[in-house]
């Protein structure tokens, strides 16, 4: 009881009980540099459920539709010293939607402006904006003929402050900007760091469109890796440099040794033919000796894509990438599926972040290397 008491005055140190029973507490709660005056009433039993808050109409104003919410801090907090600091929480969020409610609409020459820019760059450029014009989306194509979408928070002092702008990039976009831009320099400057970014998307896009992408299942134009299906339950997990993207990418062979080594010995014997003239993919079937089987002719009997022990695909995000090198089986597991099916066994055993265990469809040896990611 003393603690509880110590950390109320600590927290607050405005609000002190008014008689020797602490049955009545009036003084002020702090938030946002701005005091605030109350006062509670609290029966003989000291419960919260059954006190009585009364508020300064200052405050009553600014909490006015959180009567509900309240009350049933009020009823559900144990002592005091919970529901001041639950009250404070809910101050603090009714002030905030108080001051973008009451925030000064920018000046009428902010919208001209705006209209006026908007006219020079074309209005079959605008996709979106919001009624205040202070969220606007805005398109363009590549040379590819892909569109893109750029979108831009605007301040209230704009063109004097930069807009916020958010783009789907794999590299950082960074607006170049001074209090004479607008929205057509930003628009000038999107379609520059488009043109620089073509060669990534076209080698992004030859992958999707002739291959079996395992992940990710619907890619975004910022995501920089995939995991391409090669047959026989083996993937391959490149990633990709966007400024370079013809260059030997970050390869990582997923799959039983006795598929996945015979390409990595490949991917280091023919390293030297590797021509960045072509493209990704087309060096990635020179280096590696095969052809990159496409979802629509890939057999399942030659890739199984369940786990063998939740039988799902996805499991929190993930897919099976641990698969049993025994070539009568090769069923493949999620790696937390795996780890808790080993874990579970007496016969089992762990050397480091290794884990021996026999596997759960063909019994025979299957380890499993735990990654730095915790299963």
């Amino acid at each position: 009881m003393e603690e509880t008491e110590a950390s109320l005055l600590h927290q607050f140190p405005l609000l002190l009980p008014q008689n020797r029973a602490k049955t009545v507490y009036e003084g002020f709660i702090t938030t946002q540099g701005r005091d605030f005056h109350l006062k509670i009433l609290l029966p003989k039993d000291l419960q919260l459920k059954n006190a009585r808050l009364l508020c300064s109409w200052q405050l009553r104003t600014i909490l006015s539709g959180y009567h509900q919410i309240i009350q049933q801090r009020m009823k559900h907090s144990p002592d005091l010293m919970s529901f001041m600091m639950e009250l404070k929480m809910v101050l603090e969020v009714a002030l905030k939607n108080k001051q973008e409610i009451h925030a000064l609409p920018p000046p009428p020459q902010y919208y001209s402006s705006l209209i006026e820019e908007i006219g020079i760059l074309g209005w079959d450029k605008l996709v979106y904006a919001n009624s205040c014009f202070s969220t606007i989306k805005l398109k363009a194509e590549d040379a590819s003929g892909r569109e893109h979408l750029i979108t831009l928070k605007l301040k209230a002092k704009y063109p004097i402050e930069s807009p916020d702008c958010f783009v789907d990039f794999p590299v950082s976009f960074s607006v170049s900007w001074t209090p004479q831009s607008s929205i057509i320099s930003i628009h000038s400057q999107f379609l520059a760091a488009l043109e620089s970014l073509k060669t990534f998307w076209d080698v992004m896009d030859e992958i999707d469109e002739k291959t079996w992408v395992l992940e990710p299942e619907k890619p975004t134009r910022s995501a920089t890796a995939r995991r391409i299906a090669v047959g026989n339950n083996a993937s391959i997990h490149i990633e990709v440099d966007p400024r370079h993207p013809t260059m030997l990418p970050e390869c990582c062979f997923l799959g039983a040794d006795h598929v996945v080594k015979p390409l990595g010995i490949k991917l280091s014997r023919n390293i030297h033919l590797w021509d960045p003239e072509n493209t990704l993919l087309q060096n990635l079937k020179d280096v590696l000796e095969i052809d990159f089987p496409a979802r629509a002719t890939l057999e399942k009997s030659d890739f199984s894509m369940d786990c063998g022990i939740c039988y799902a695909y996805q499991l929190d995000g993930a897919i099976p990438d641990q698969v049993c090198d025994n070539s009568q089986c090769g069923q493949p597991f999620h790696q937390i599926c795996l780890f808790e099916w080993l874990r579970g066994l007496q016969t089992s055993r762990q050397s480091f972040n290794i884990l021996f265990g026999e596997c759960p469809y063909c019994s025979k040896p299957i380890t499993l290397k735990m990654s730095g990611r915790k299963p």
